[in-house]
């Protein structure tokens, strides 16, 4: 899945379906469900309690090993929530709220607003979010490393956790309690909003934008 900026005000998404050997792109359905929260498009393969729904749906691929890839074009300032279960996840240059998440795959993510979250369990996490902001911030992965991307002047309460790997932060951390290089707590800045990083088999690496 690949999200980038759209040329003007009008969100596009195109679906693009390929087949190995054990399944028929053609009983692979791209559904569009409104409501009152926005947009949910959705790849629905065949079989039962497999549907979509707002924000996202129910789906078992069931050995169908047919591939759907989705490019989006997203607006300035629209929210964008990506997900998926095998393959990378890619959302690049927008200007609004980012979510994106996968199974197997790489989350990388670059946004000029200052919300964003991203997670995994196969795969590395990649984040560079250029403004400040307000909500919550959490980054995940379980094999793989997380390494964020943050603005100067970041105000947050840290806290971070690997179990297989180490914590490097270009930001000076107030730390709460005792200093680990696998469990970090602490406030960056005057503290604040949460920024929550996980991840066991690898490092996590904050590094400060110019």
């Amino acid at each position: 899945m690949v999200a980038e900026a759209a040329p003007g005000d009008e969100a596009v998404v195109s679906a693009v379906k390929h087949s190995g050997h054990g399944g028929d792109p053609a009983d692979v359905r791209i559904e569009v469900v409104e409501h009152e929260g926005g947009v949910t498009i959705c790849a629905v393969y065949p079989g039962d309690g497999n549907r979509c729904q707002p924000g996202g749906g129910h789906m078992n691929t069931r050995n169908n090993d047919v591939e759907v890839q989705f490019t989006v074009k997203v607006p300035r300032g629209v929210t964008f929530d990506g997900n998926t279960v095998n393959g990378d996840v890619e959302a690049s240059n927008l200007a609004g709220p980012v979510d994106i998440s996968s199974v197997n795959g790489g989350a990388r993510l670059e946004t000029s607003g200052g919300e964003a979250s991203a997670s995994t369990v196969n795969g590395s996490v990649t984040a560079v979010v250029h403004a400040l902001g307000e909500r919550p911030m959490r980054f995940r992965t379980v094999n793989g490393g997380v390494t964020l991307s943050l603005p100067d002047g970041l105000n947050a309460d840290f806290e971070g956790r690997t179990v297989n790997g180490a914590i490097e932060t270009d930001f000076p951390i107030s730390v709460t309690g005792r200093m680990s290089p696998r469990h970090l707590v602490g406030a960056i800045g005057r503290g604040g909003r949460r920024l929550d990083v996980e991840t066991v088999n690898g490092s996590i690496r904050l590094r400060k934008l110019p």
